[in-house]
């Protein structure tokens, strides 16, 4: 995200794109057999699935009709479907020609939809890694290492919507309604984030991935129109409406102390056993693996961990990482390592760091100092910090793309771009994060609740920002939600809160959907309570809501007047982006063991 936007640089600055120091880096080695082998079977995967799906709907169709049918123009129903799309030219010329689209309901072609997508995602992969030999700079290696791991994280995603949605799949499919409307959204981000990594670089490989890529994220977001249209899409902006059973949340005093609460549950989705994990001492915890950087372990390094972890794990695997200050090059626990949870000795003892930023020509997603995108990630007791400064822009120090991640009792530090909550469903839970601009940021179903948030002094002539939602299209069930957290100024700031107005946040992208509810908000909060991104972009299509929060910096009188912006009056309206409402957490947070609220205060 470009920070020039937040105030008046300093005379002779320049921005981001231009601090960018130039040079060339030959790439590494092209791809090597093994990798070809690994691109080929993923690719042929792909033409397995697909076309097996593609069968059972032309037997369908042809059981309807009698006879395989053979027309040009687009029947009723697919003029019908691709009329609720965004792309419907588009819709229309990617379904009409496939086998028994011409004879397929309505329902039928949420999967021909999804199958039509995937194979164009799995030819996008194949043909992107096929220029891995070509030479790049540093930056331009970056942007596209991101899009080839992007890419493939997609390619999963759509396999596991398709499976889900074909005929017949019944009661064994792997996901429901809100998995599928998750996996779909996610497919769409990734390829928002990848298309992104390429907007500061240009040349040939630029040029290349770009015509490779043609339409993808088109696709997808078809995708989710039809297949919200089929299954029904009944809130006020995707927002998936579930009654689930309310709980008590704690409360805080005028000071933002924790004065009352007597629940410590967690969302259902959370296994009893966990959850036991999650609050069990370090003592009692029997570890898979312990890292320790004086030998006294099984490995004195994260990497090592990870790189013994298994594929697609179904049990839980915990790594204990005692005490200590582990900075390593490349920290990510990646979409094959399910299931796994790391456990440090506390907030500031066991301590992730890094200084990776922008300013060294990559990359924000490429920044992190500690990634995972495995599904059912947990993390409890651990600092992730990254310490580049707020000099050197943007420079994350946790990217969660997990599915079901939970991050509990973490410190999270930075400066900007601090915490990248990038896609899926996530749960945060009595964590400390640090940042100055638009340091919680990204897409994904997130409920962030019982947090500290800080607010650190910026840069001069900068403008603080808490969050940046990135929600692309209306059909994605993502967004911010901050619940029942303290939102507060370090004491640099607190010193100097006066020069550096703080905002909740401003929209990063069209339909940037964030609310504050039931939190206690410091006096550095401008009265405005928002800021916009660019003059009026996003203003009549954002969403953005506050719903009983108090402190100082909590009265709305003067909030800003923009049509997206609502001070929520309704507990019903409210309760959509609940744990149990917005991230479906009640199926799922119980089985980690985290504790969490349900619902809103009663």
């Amino acid at each position: 995200m470009d920070y020039a936007r937040l105030g008046k640089p300093k005379p002779k600055d320049l921005s981001r794109r231009e601090i960018l120091p130039k040079f060339e880096e030959n790439a590494p080695s092209g791809p090597t057999h093994k990798s070809k082998h690994k691109i080929l079977l993923i690719f042929s995967g792909i033409l397995l699935l697909a076309c097996a799906i593609s069968a059972t709907v032309l037997v369908t169709a042809r059981s309807k009709t009698g006879a395989t049918v053979h027309h040009i123009k687009p029947s009723h129903a697919i003029s019908r479907t691709c009329s609720r799309t965004r792309f419907p030219t588009l819709c229309l010329n990617s379904l009409h020609e496939f086998p028994g689209a011409i004879s397929a309901s309505d329902a039928d072609l949420v999967h021909i939809s999804v199958n039509v997508t995937l194979q164009r995602f799995g030819k996008a992969f194949y043909m992107a890694s096929d220029i891995n030999n070509l030479d790049m700079d540093k930056h331009t290696r970056s942007a596209y290492e991101d899009c080839l791991e992007l890419l493939e994280d997609s390619v999963y995603l759509l396999s596991r919507s398709l499976t889900s949605v074909s005929p017949g799949t019944g009661k064994s499919a792997p996901g429901n309604s809100h998995d599928v409307q998750t996996w779909l959204s996610a497919a769409l981000t990734n390829q928002d984030t990848c298309t992104e990594g390429f907007a500061d670089v240009s040349g040939n490989v630029k040029d290349q991935m770009a015509a490779k890529l043609k339409d993808l994220s088109q696709l997808v977001s078809n995708c989710l129109a039809v297949f919200a249209t089929v299954n029904g899409n009944d809130d006020f902006t995707g927002v998936p409406i579930h009654n689930r059973r309310r709980r008590l949340m704690e409360s805080y005093d005028h000071q933002g102390t924790v004065v009352s609460g007597n629940n410590k549950d967690f969302p259902e989705w959370v296994s009893r056993k966990d959850r036991m994990l999650l609050d069990a001492p370090v003592t009692a915890v029997q570890a898979d693996m312990i890292v320790s950087k004086d030998g006294n372990g099984t490995f004195k390094t994260i990497a090592e961990a990870i790189k013994k972890l298994p594929d697609y794990g179904t049990r839980r695997i915990i790594i204990y990482v005692k005490a200590g200050r582990y900075e390593e090059d490349i920290l990510k626990v990646g979409r094959k390592k399910t299931n796994v949870m790391f456990i440090g000795d506390g907030k500031g003892k066991t301590i992730i760091s890094g200084g990776k930023s922008v300013s060294q020509n990559m990359t924000t997603f490429h920044t992190a100092s500690f990634a995972a995108t495995g599904a059912g990630f947990i993390a409890r007791d651990i600092t992730f910090e990254n310490w580049a400064g707020p000099g050197k822009h943007q420079a994350v120090a946790l990217r969660i793309g997990a599915d079901h991640a939970v991050i509990y009792r973490c410190n999270i530090i930075g400066y900007q771009d601090t915490l990248y909550v990038h896609s899926q469903r996530q749960f945060y839970r009595e964590c400390d994060i640090y940042g100055t601009v638009d340091f919680i940021f990204g897409n994904a179903a997130v409920v962030i609740q019982n947090c500290s948030i800080y607010a650190r002094k910026p840069m001069d002539f900068q403008k603080n920002t808490i969050t940046a939602q990135n929600r692309k299209d209306p059909n994605q069930n993502t967004g911010i939600s901050i619940h029942a957290c303290k939102i507060v100024a370090t004491s640099d700031l607190e010193a100097s809160k006066g020069s550096f107005p703080t905002y909740l946040g401003r929209p990063w992208k069209l339909y940037s959907r964030t609310v504050v509810m039931l939190s206690y908000l410091g006096d550095h909060i401008h009265p405005h309570g928002w800021l916009e991104w660019n003059a009026t972009f996003a203003l009549d299509t954002l969403y953005h809501g506050e719903y009983m929060n108090y402190g100082p910096g909590a009265a709305v009188g003067q909030r800003v007047k923009w049509p997206g912006y609502r001070v929520i009056n309704s507990t019903e309206e409210a309760s959509k982006f609940t744990v149990a409402q917005f991230i479906f957490g009640s199926s799922w947070l119980p089985s980690t063991g985290v504790a969490f609220l349900a619902g809103l205060s009663t």
